[in-house]
């Protein structure tokens, strides 16, 4: 299993040893003794170069180590994580404890020279995760920065300074009160939309135009015209802001939007112009065939909805699952329906008349909805409709459970991914904060000591003089030297 033995290593209490050149290690309280023998297994790591370094009597060896007193070198290091790494020098591979941050697990690694190589094949899926994670938690946080830089660039026009805005307000429905309001009265209208388009099917509610013909009453077609109005308006302020055009255009969320307010526009168009070009049968079915892409508009909710973002990509990430549970469906449908159609040929009065026909009995069946307009009339008929809603229990119920998983698994890493952006983003602020105020007081450490200087050769007898700051004082000259500063 091991690619070498093991040889005991012991406490800096014990006596045993390897042999050789030993050095006694203290890594955060644990203490450990180690044979030169041992740790040339690995010779470029930290340790093996300690050892060599104190083998030939190394004048400096702080550079490899926190501090070293009474023959003993002290890392201010993890030593849960030494604990594993060291194994290396016994076993040739490195295994990472559960509980342990494998990006801290990583720089600790790292200090230690151990390469990556020598981690093992069961800890490096945990570490590609968590690299996959640092690798999105950056590009959000370059997202994030690149937003604010370009809502407050500088050195670029009034006019691209104003697009950013624009384009900020619109996005990003967190970064203003504005752009709170913009995206609440955008979901409030997408929701009455919806409404007057349903509301607008009811007969009752329905009015009779010049031909006879059933149409919405005047009072939802205001509301619709409102709020295409409104989403025009939207799609257009976003079309301007876009950084870039062409992407804008063909992104999946603004394709939706373009489909939720074109067919108003093509209503209007085969309202006032089709009656002239067409025959009136035609352009009622074309009027009808356009409504119904007015469904659309209910997708704008995924834009303003977190939610449902978060299962569509958790959807998107089960594809597989998903296949899964086709295939399955699939193959019972086609399995069920046959034998139904060959077992209900018996019967005079069957409702299967082919396997194509069978094939929405035999749906409905495994899904356990049931209408029941079509039903087997034999025994052995009904026999294999109990077998088939069975096995279409059990092919729903074996993916789901993946399913729900993938989504619970795929929110809760979106938030935390979230927090850890914005985490960091507070704390690149802090840093620049700190390195502003470091600056600042250079700056003043500066002017003062020139304004000392300068103060000092010309007031040097003055005895009101008092020093904000401890600093030597500096004498003017030879001949007239400076007073001592009372300390």
């Amino acid at each position: 299993m091991w690619t070498s033995p093991r040889l005991r290593s012991v406490d800096c209490n014990g006596s045993e040893s390897s042999g050789g050149v030993e050095i006694v290690v203290n890594i955060g309280g644990l203490r450990q003794v180690f044979s030169a023998n041992i740790l040339s297994r690995c010779p470029d790591t930290r340790l093996a170069e300690l050892a060599t370094q104190a083998a030939e009597n190394a004048d400096d060896l702080t550079e490899l180590c926190d501090e070293y007193c009474g023959g003993e070198f002290y890392f201010d290091r993890d030593p849960e994580s030494f604990k594993c790494i060291m194994e290396v020098y016994f076993y040739g591979e490195v295994h990472m404890k559960r509980g342990i941050c494998p990006a801290c697990f990583m720089d600790e690694m790292e200090f230690w020279g151990v390469e990556v190589d020598f981690l093992d094949e069961c800890c490096r899926s945990n570490l590609q995760e968590v690299e996959e994670e640092l690798a999105e938690i950056a590009e959000r946080v370059q997202s994030l920065l690149e937003a604010r830089e370009r809502v407050r660039a500088v050195g670029v026009g009034a006019w691209k300074r104003f697009q950013a805005r624009v384009w900020h307000m619109m996005e990003q429905p967190d970064s203003s009160v504005p752009a709170r309001i913009i995206a609440i009265i955008s979901f409030i209208l997408i929701l009455v939309s919806s409404a007057a388009l349903c509301a607008g099917t009811i007969p009752e509610l329905q009015v009779r135009d010049a031909h006879g013909n059933p149409t919405e009453p005047q009072a939802l077609v205001v509301v619709d015209t409102v709020c295409i109005i409104w989403f025009t308006i939207e799609y257009l302020l976003r079309l301007f802001a876009a950084p870039g055009k062409i992407r804008f255009l063909f992104s999946f969320m603004n394709v939706i939007d373009c489909l939720a307010i074109l067919p108003y526009y093509l209503l209007l168009t085969l309202t006032h112009l089709g009656s002239a070009l067409l025959e009136l049968s035609n352009v009622q079915q074309a009027v009808q065939a356009v409504r119904i892409l007015r469904v659309a508009r209910v997708l704008k909710l995924a834009r303003h909805s977190s939610g449902l973002q978060t299962l569509t990509f958790a959807l998107r990430s089960s594809c597989s699952e998903l296949a899964l549970l086709l295939m399955y469906m699939g193959v019972g449908v086609f399995l069920f329906s046959a034998l139904g159609y060959t077992l209900e040929q018996s019967h005079p009065d069957t409702l299967f008349t082919s396997i194509p026909q069978a094939f929405w009995w035999a749906v409905i069946t495994m899904t356990t909805v049931g209408y029941g307009d079509v039903y087997p009339k034999t025994t052995l008929g009904r026999c294999n409709a109990a077998v088939s809603f069975l096995c279409g229990v059990i092919s729903i119920a074996l993916p789901i459970h993946p399913i729900i998983n993938n989504f619970v698994v795929f929110y809760s890493k979106q938030r935390v991914l979230e927090t850890a952006a914005h985490h960091e983003i507070q704390l690149m602020d802090l840093r620049s904060q700190e390195a502003a105020q470091e600056t600042d007081t250079r700056t003043r450490k500066r002017t003062y000591s020139r304004t000392h200087t300068h103060t000092t050769i010309h007031t040097a007898r003055s005895d009101t003089q008092i020093p904000l700051l401890e600093e030597p004082s500096i004498p003017t000259s030879s001949s007239h030297p400076s007073p001592q500063v009372p300390r």
